[in-house]
């Protein structure tokens, strides 16, 4: 069964994403689910269901639902944890959409949230391998990959630089961006190196952060807005969380992008090529490189020409990261594909002012998670 034009997104919400060390768990969650009430025009009361993401619980909350329970008091009814690595936000919105296109519920809060600033340690700690993992980070993960791939197609830190350079443009006029500063080419190259081919402005931030979504079943958007922004198609797939044990892994790219992408377009019936701009999960700079690829907008090694020509940036024919990405904007982990869906339904509102993508019709969210394990894409358009 296809989920296409069965559910509607009515409102949406995001707080700044930062180091925001003034609030707290439950702060984030409320400043983004009423911002999505107010949006929506909706009263808490007519919320029938809830899917918190959060990735990294903290002290102040996320374990589980009564996280999302007693910061907004929506008690007596349904809330479920969704947890899927970098995928967590993407997941919690399907399974919302889900609930509603099977007909349990017709009204629905989807809110990811995260407070990594509050962990003790740095970063994100490294799960897997008993000896592998001793050592191992993100960065580091990412960049054996990212060596791979520079290796095979002959392409230079350069190419990084400018996918920074553009995020960091995009996010200087994102008002909720955690880095609102631009950058050059020149800086980033000089930049401290993190993990080869990785310097600094190559990683994105540790953030915190939330954002809302209100969905409800497309009969009923009427009733809340007269500027619905309809679920065209959701895909999730999972691939092997061990890929050094997997010899048919070639490290250019992520399967479980090809996959998951391959079953959003089919159940809205488009191409690739039909999507007007995307919201990427660029935590790094290389894997908005990959991602490009991976989601069929090019071939494999095409999308450095891409980048180099400037057919990503905002005025290019096809924008990626309008918001500023993982990179400018941040990425707490269980909001940031919650975000990704409130940029997405904004710039399909034309609600983005010097960002805006002009004759915005069909938006894509793509997270993937782990090391390229699990990856959700969510199609998004104005029009039904």
């Amino acid at each position: 069964m296809s989920m296409k034009n069965q559910i509607a997104v009515i409102g949406v919400g995001c707080t700044k994403f930062g180091d925001l060390f003034d609030q707290g768990y439950e702060d984030l969650i409320c400043d983004a689910a009423f911002q999505a009430y107010d949006d929506a025009g909706i009263d808490p009361a007519e919320i029938e269901a809830g899917y918190l993401g959060t990735y990294m619980p903290g002290p102040s909350g996320g374990k589980a639902s009564v996280s999302l329970g007693d910061a907004l008091r929506l008690y007596d009814r349904p809330i479920t944890r969704v947890e899927n690595y970098c995928a967590t936000g993407t997941d919690a919105f399907r399974n919302g959409c889900m609930a509603i296109a099977s007909g349990t519920y017709d009204v629905v809060l989807v809110l990811g949230a995260e407070k990594l600033k509050d962990r003790g340690g740095r970063g994100l700690p490294r799960f897997g391998h008993p000896l592998l993992a001793k050592g191992n980070s993100a960065p580091g993960l990412f960049a054996l990959a990212a060596n791979r791939y520079m290796h095979t197609f002959g392409v230079g830190r350069e190419t990084l630089a400018k996918v920074a350079v553009k995020n960091h443009y995009n996010g200087a006029r994102n008002p909720k961006a955690h880095l609102r500063s631009e950058v050059t080419e020149e800086k980033v190259l000089a930049a401290p190196m993190i993990s080869s081919p990785f310097g600094l402005f190559d990683c994105c931030p540790t953030t915190d952060g939330a954002a809302a979504a209100i969905l409800c079943r497309a009969d009923l958007a009427a009733k809340y807005t007269d500027a619905p922004i309809w679920v065209k198609g959701v895909g999730l797939s999972v691939t092997s969380g061990r890929p050094y044990y997997d010899p048919t892994f070639d490290y250019l790219g992520f399967r479980s992008t090809s996959n998951a992408s391959k079953q959003a377009y089919d159940m809205a019936g488009i191409a690739a090529s039909d999507i007007d701009f995307a919201e990427v999960h660029d935590c790094f700079t290389w894997t908005e490189v990959s991602n490009i690829e991976d989601l069929g907008f090019c071939a494999k090694g095409e999308a450095p020409g891409w980048i180099a020509e400037g057919r990503t940036s905002l005025s290019g024919d096809l924008p990626i990261n309008p918001s500023g990405g993982l990179k400018s904007f941040g990425h707490p982990i269980g909001a940031s594909g919650v975000r990704m869906i409130y940029e997405t339904t904004e710039q399909l509102r034309g609600n983005c002012g010097e960002r805006q993508i002009a004759d915005a019709h069909l938006g894509l969210a793509h997270n993937v998670g782990g090391p390229g394990a699990v990856s959700c894409v969510i199609v998004l358009g104005n029009e039904k």
